[in-house]
């Protein structure tokens, strides 16, 4: 086998798809178009192609470059950079004794750092926030997100041989219960990513429910909810509501805690248990998963939508709120960024709402239909319900 920059073995009994009809064809003329040089210098020359010409370069650029621009947002966050630029300008020199780095280094992150609109220039020698900068000064999950990358990032330095293996990554070992391994998970394991979840369900949390509301639900189980954080926020949307959350007991004691410091505890509770294996509290009217099914293969992820059919009221409904793949305008957030998170992680894969819309079906309930959410980049959501008249009886734990 000659070398051509990386060998394909070929796969015995395997023929490529036969290549016919319009679209085939004309699929393989823009191939062989945008493979030829030629092509490109001309489309930069000409008044017409010009603008479109440069954008394709530019975004390809930006795809390869993609990781150092991660990674002064690292520098940034670790430095603490949005911190020190809150209560306005600061000069060069000033941000390089904070941050304890050389004056020529800080000049270089301040510089990228501008480039990318989290700082910008305020007069000779002094910066300012910039205007993802701000967005990152108000949104401080947003940093503790970066920060975990540093798992993620250590992950991926070589992705052919973690896209060979799933065992033993960083980021399996902070969430060692995708792994299964749910009873010997340490306090600080806990603390780590429950801390990491909440902080993030709370940018979410009032657009899912903006979506699906609270007023007409008498009874929420919020299924792996984590510290309460989402159940909360229904909670401060119906007065008359009253609510469960459910996780393991290291993570439901952490949910006991927040829920009393909330006020709330006189209308929710904390359940600690297996959600796989253990009783589901019964008598709940809605249901709901919040960026829990992606967190899990196919078959654990289906039996827990079985779980939430039988275990709801009838006339109740089950709302999945997740990020999708396919999302329009998100596709590299799905099964990019998603895609290989949950691959190191160990568990999970990010689905389409059309399969999961499917599941749902498959597992009894009768209609399932998307709410439009504000971010639905972060999160889509949707609704499943179970009619009323086809099962008179109680409902039993499941």
């Amino acid at each position: 086998m000659g070398e051509t920059g990386g060998s394909h073995a070929e796969v015995v009994g395997e023929s490529p798809p036969r290549v016919g009809g319009l679209r085939e064809r004309l699929l393989s003329w823009r191939d062989r178009l945008l493979g030829n040089p030629a092509f490109h210098r001309a489309a930069a020359r000409f008044p017409l192609t010009r603008p479109i010409a440069r954008r394709r370069a530019r975004a390809l650029f930006d795809l390869s470059a993609g990781f150092v621009y991660s990674q002064i947002l690292f520098a940034c966050v670790r430095a603490g950079l949005f911190d020190l630029l809150a209560d306005g300008p600061r000069s060069t020199s000033a941000i390089a004794a904070a941050t304890g780095l050389p004056e020529e280094g800080a000049l270089r992150l301040l510089r990228g750092a501008a480039a990318l609109r989290l700082v910008q220039p305020a007069g000779e020698g002094f910066w300012r926030l910039g205007e993802q900068g701000a967005v990152m000064l108000g949104n401080p999950s947003i940093g503790a997100m970066v920060s975990h990358h540093e798992r993620l990032y250590a992950d991926l330095a070589d992705p052919l041989a973690l896209l060979g293996g799933r065992a033993d990554t960083n980021l399996a070992r902070l969430w060692p219960y995708a792994a299964g391994e749910r009873d010997a998970m340490a306090a600080a394991e806990v603390a780590a990513y429950s801390e990491l979840m909440a902080g993030s369900q709370s940018l979410l949390s009032e657009d899912i429910l903006d979506a699906c509301g609270a007023a007409d639900s008498r009874h929420w189980l919020d299924v792996g909810g984590g510290e309460g954080v989402f159940l909360a926020a229904a909670l401060r949307r119906n007065s008359a509501l009253r609510g469960t959350v459910m996780d393991l007991p290291q993570v439901a004691t952490r949910a006991r805690e927040r829920l009393l410091q909330c006020g709330l505890a006189a209308r929710a509770e904390a359940v600690g248990g297996d959600m796989f294996n253990d009783p589901w509290p019964a008598g709940t009217d809605t249901i709901s998963f919040v960026r829990v099914l992606h967190d899990h293969d196919d078959a654990p992820a289906r039996a827990l939508i079985a779980r939430a059919r039988e275990a709801l009221r009838p006339g109740g409904r089950l709302v999945i709120a997740e990020p999708m793949a396919g999302t329009r305008g998100a596709e590299a957030m799905g099964d990019g960024y998603f895609g290989f998170y949950l691959w190191a992680m160990g568990s999970g894969r990010p689905r389409t709402a059309d399969e999961l819309r499917r599941w749902v079906l498959e597992a009894g309930f009768d209609r399932c239909r998307e709410l439009r959410t504000a971010q639905p980049m972060l999160a889509r959501v949707l609704i499943a319900e179970r009619d009323g008249e086809h099962d008179s009886e109680d409902v039993k734990s499941t």
